[in-house]
């Protein structure tokens, strides 16, 4: 009679112990069952587009680089020619991370350097995708360029138009637009070695008419001709991967570099172009370089797009 009673007492209880963990497996079954699979699904991020980058070295053809270096085809010896073409890796220790090329070649004219950078950026914080991060180190790039305001630049390179055509102002205030543009510009640091030029030509005394005249014409008119249109102003760039700038910038000794960078998903492409004259009076023309440095750009993106 003990164990009857007694029987019934445990089942109660077992009874009520289950209904108690019932409830609570209840209440907590969104996030209780499998936390783990929940809290990845939540933070989980796509991963780029790109898993590996090209040979940086191979990703341009022959004739690319021998309109962005004309000294290639001028080399008399052979095999100094194919190892220019051919470049220099730079140093990496993970080419599905990080690539890049070195150029240099020499003429009677000039030397032209080109280097070429992909860069494959990978976020290692699951709630933030590569995109976003390769977002992120590209603006730091577009940061450190310090690029000018982009607003004005069509209208300022229409008023420039206008000031060439004395349209504008008088003869006093024409030439006051054309310093105050040059700032903002490639070619500020160009002042400074008109100086020097101006000072190394010691011959007033030979044409004494024709120096100071000419002097100042020389003057003025190199820079004019070192001064960058504001279309060719450093500028964000439209139609070049996902997003891309250019930056020019004219050297104290008249060497030009054009720079132009781009990102594709979580690749990044820099491209630099530079020029050095053979002769202080020369200066590198900037819409030739520049068309130089964004065809490659385009020749590049379009073969990470295939």
């Amino acid at each position: 009679m003990q164990r009857k009673a007694y029987v019934p007492g445990v089942a109660v209880l077992l009874a009520a112990v289950l209904t108690a963990c019932t409830g609570s497996g209840d209440d907590d079954t969104p996030d209780d069952p499998r936390p783990g699979e929940v809290t990845a699904s939540a933070s989980t991020a796509q991963p780029g587009r790109y898993d590996t980058l090209p040979e940086a070295c191979g990703s341009i053809d022959d004739d690319t680089l021998e309109a962005l270096l004309p000294g290639l085809k001028q080399l008399p010896d052979a095999e100094q020619r194919e190892e220019a073409y051919e470049g220099q890796a730079t140093l990496t220790y993970d080419t599905d991370r990080k690539a890049g090329c070195r150029w240099k070649v020499e003429s009677p004219t000039a030397t032209d350097y080109l280097f070429v950078d992909f860069e494959r950026v990978v976020s290692f914080n699951g709630t933030v995708s590569d995109d976003s991060k390769a977002q992120e180190v590209y603006g730091g790039k577009v940061e450190a360029a310090d690029l000018p305001e982009p607003s004005p630049s069509t209208t300022e390179g229409d008023g420039q138009g206008d000031e060439g055509n004395g349209g504008e102002g008088d003869g006093g205030s024409s030439a006051a637009p054309s310093q105050s543009a040059s700032p903002s510009g490639t070619s500020k640091p160009s002042k400074s070695p008109q100086s020097p030029d101006s000072s190394d030509s010691p011959e007033p005394s030979g044409s004494s008419d024709s120096s100071g005249s000419s002097g100042s014409s020389d003057a003025s008119g190199s820079a004019s001709a070192s001064a960058t249109p504001a279309s060719l102003q450093p500028r964000t760039l439209d139609g070049l991967g996902d997003e891309a700038f250019l930056d020019d910038a004219l050297g104290t000794s008249r060497q030009r570099t054009v720079t132009v960078v781009f990102r594709t998903s979580n690749v990044i492409v820099t491209i630099e172009y530079e020029e050095q004259p053979a002769t202080t009076t020369d200066v590198p023309d900037s819409e030739e370089m520049q068309d130089r440095a964004r065809n490659l750009a385009e020749l590049l993106a379009e073969a990470f797009d295939e």
